[in-house]
C-alpha cells in the first residue's frame, strides 16, 4: 500500500514526540486531575497530547478519519479503505500521576480491522518504538538511534516464561491462566510498554485479562505483528480493530513467538 513508507513513519514518530513533550511540559510542575464517567483520570497532559497529535495528523497529505480516547464523539468511522487513525495521547495516567515515568504516547494506522502502522514513545523513559507494514519494527533511544527488534521466540521445554504483567489492574483470572501456563517470573510494568517489551524480545507472554479499550493496544500491537509476535484472543483468533464503534477489546494474550 503506497501510503505506509519510511516518510509517514517519520512523520508520525515526529508527531508522537511532540506530543511527549507537550505531556513533560505538564509533568514537570503541579497538574490538575479530572475524573471522567467511567471513572477514569484524566490530567491537563492527556488533553495537551491530543491537540498536538489531532493537528498533527490533520497536516499530514493523506486525511484519514481520527479516532482519540479524548474525542470519541468526533469519530465519524473508518475511511472508504478501512482506515483510520488510533490513538491514545497519554496511555498510562495513573502511571502519570504516580510519576513512575510508565506512561506512553500511542499512534495506530487501522486498516480493515489491522494495525499497520504504530508508533509508541515514552516521553519520561526517553525511548520509543515504531513499526510499519513491511518495514520492520524498532527501538527508538534517547539519542533517536534506531535499533532493529525481534521477539524472543517460544521459551525452550524446561525454561521459566518471562510474563508481563499490568502494575495497576491485577486479575483475579490471571492466576489461573498462569497456573496453566506453568514455571514463570512476573515482571510489572504499566501502559503500553508491557506489548512493547515483549516485542524486543525482554518477556514471552502478556496475558490481559482484564478491560482495555482499541487505543491502549493498537500502536503497540502493531509493534509487536512487525517483530514477529501475536496478540490473539483467548480463543486463538488476532485481535481486530474492524468494529471501531465497540471500543472495548476482549481479553487477550500477546506472545513472544
Amino acid at each position: 500500500m503506497a501510503l505506509i513508507d519510511q516518510a509517514l513513519l517519520d512523520a508520525v514518530e515526529r508527531i508522537a514526540r511532540e506530543a511527549g513533550d507537550a505531556i513533560m511540559s505538564v509533568y514537570a510542575r503541579e497538574f490538575s486531575v479530572e475524573e471522567k464517567e467511567d471513572k477514569s483520570p484524566l490530567t491537563e497532559a492527556d488533553k495537551a497530547a491530543h491537540n498536538v497529535i489531532v493537528r498533527g495528523l490533520q497536516a499530514l497529505p493523506v486525511q484519514i478519519p481520527i479516532l482519540s480516547e479524548e474525542d470519541i464523539e468526533g469519530f465519524s468511522g473508518a475511511d472508504a479503505e478501512g482506515r483510520y487513525w488510533l490513538v491514545d495521547p497519554l496511555d498510562g495516567t495513573k502511571e502519570f500521576i504516580k510519576r513512575n515515568g510508565e506512561f506512553t504516547v500511542n499512534i495506530a494506522l487501522i486498516e480493515n480491522g489491522k494495525p499497520v502502522l504504530g508508533v509508541v514513545t515514552a516521553p519520561a523513559l526517553k525511548v520509543g518504538y515504531v513499526a510499519a507494514q513491511g518495514l520492520g519494527a524498532f527501538k527508538v533511544e534517547a539519542d533517536g538511534h534506531r535499533k532493529a527488534i525481534s521477539v524472543a521466540g517460544k521459551p525452550k521445554e524446561g525454561v521459566t516464561w518471562r510474563v508481563v504483567g499490568s502494575r495497576s489492574h491485577p486479575s483475579p483470572d490471571l492466576a489461573a491462566w498462569l497456573e496453566q501456563l506453568g514455571e514463570h517470573t512476573m515482571l510489572p510494568m504499566g501502559s503500553s510498554l508491557k506489548l512493547c517489551i515483549i516485542a524486543e524480545g525482554f518477556a514471552d507472554a502478556y496475558p490481559r485479562l482484564g478491560p482495555t479499550c482499541l487505543w491502549d493496544t493498537g500502536a503497540a500491537h502493531a509493534v509487536v505483528l512487525e517483530a514477529g509476535g501475536r496478540v490473539e484472543t483467548l480463543e486463538g483468533t488476532p485481535l481486530s480493530y474492524a468494529n471501531p464503534s465497540e471500543k472495548l477489546n476482549p481479553y487477550f494474550v500477546v506472545w513472544g513467538h
